[in-house]
């Protein structure tokens, strides 16, 4: 955990990124969260868990490594693309608020059409890399945009903008099983819909970070909308996910190593439930950021029973 000596805001000051990357480019580094990566992290643990559910026989039942690396690429890029877009939407509510008036374009260290500018690349990359998909994949990636571009504005006219981003951010549990299989099936559904629930989980911790300043600008979030219920709502969110993820590897006839590793994962979101402080910034990103190992036990959960169940998971 950074000390508040090494951030701006939310931005670190002293990572990898401040130290490599050359001055012209560190703001579009610090536009697209690199030195932050927990969010592309989080958007692509579904791609990659649908990937390994739909293994088959062509890669020994392991999840294609080629597919791994597109949609790593894939993630960085589009969630990359994501901040940049929410950055030109939300440039006045992010100057009132302490913990984003430092980011690049409130800030003036990126204009608004210099912004532009590099979204329209990073779409270019993200197309290309959709492009290197089948057919029925490329399809289902293209119905996902209007869902994308529509989310920045959620805050403003619901409490639940989570609940969108749910929609949106995990919407790679579709496409992994749809870039291995060519199709959906019941398996990916119930993954999707599981991943929803997770979504609610994390970012709901997320947003009480900024709850106060949510207030004094006028946005909106499931944060404020729960309050002192929050607690309890996570404990929802997180065994109503764990059990849609039960019901995914049941329905794509995993093994039942698999059932049982899910111990593992649930007992990682059980700890933030009862361990989280949601009036400490601090303590709410950090269990914001240990999603990544929670999915990283799920990933290992599915290669196991999918693995072990070869072609009677087929």
């Amino acid at each position: 955990m950074a000390k508040s000596a090494d951030l701006i805001g939310d931005m670190p000051v002293k990572s990898w990124v401040d130290r490599l990357v050359p001055a012209p480019l560190l703001p579009y580094a610090k536009l697209i969260r690199l030195d932050r990566p927990i969010g592309w992290w989080l958007l692509m643990w579904p791609c990659w868990w649908s990937t390994a559910m739909a293994a088959d026989a062509s890669t020994y039942y392991l999840p294609d490594p080629v597919l791994l690396l597109l949609f790593l690429i894939g993630s960085v890029v589009m969630r990359g693309a994501g901040c940049t877009y929410n950055d030109i939407v939300d440039k006045d509510v992010d100057a009132k608020v302490a913990r984003t008036a430092a980011r690049p374009i409130p800030s003036g260290a990126v204009s608004p059409a210099q912004a532009k500018i590099f979204l329209v690349i990073l779409l270019l990359i993200g197309l290309a890399v959709l492009l290197s998909l089948n057919w029925f994949a490329i399809i289902l990636g293209v119905i996902s945009l209007p869902l994308v571009f529509a989310y920045p504005f959620m805050k403003r006219i619901t409490y639940w903008p989570q609940a969108w981003l749910g929609i949106t951010f995990t919407y790679g549990a579709l496409m992994g099983w749809a870039a291995v299989r060519g199709d959906l099936d019941w398996a990916p559904i119930a993954l999707y819909v599981g991943c929803w629930f997770w979504t609610l989980h994390y970012d709901t911790i997320y947003a009480h970070q900024d709850k106060e300043d949510d207030l004094l600008v006028g946005v909106k979030s499931s944060a404020l909308a729960l309050g002192h219920n929050t607690q309890p709502a996570l404990l929802l969110f997180s065994t109503v996910f764990i059990g849609l993820v039960a019901v995914a590897g049941a329905l794509a006839g995993l093994n039942w190593l698999f059932f049982l590793w899910l111990v593992l994962p649930f007992g990682h979101l059980l700890w933030q439930v009862v361990t989280v402080d949601i009036n400490d910034s601090n303590d709410c990103l950090t269990k914001f950021k240990s999603n990544r190992w929670m999915g990283a036990l799920l990933f290992v959960a599915i290669i196991i029973g999918r693995v072990l169940a070869g072609d009677g998971g087929a």
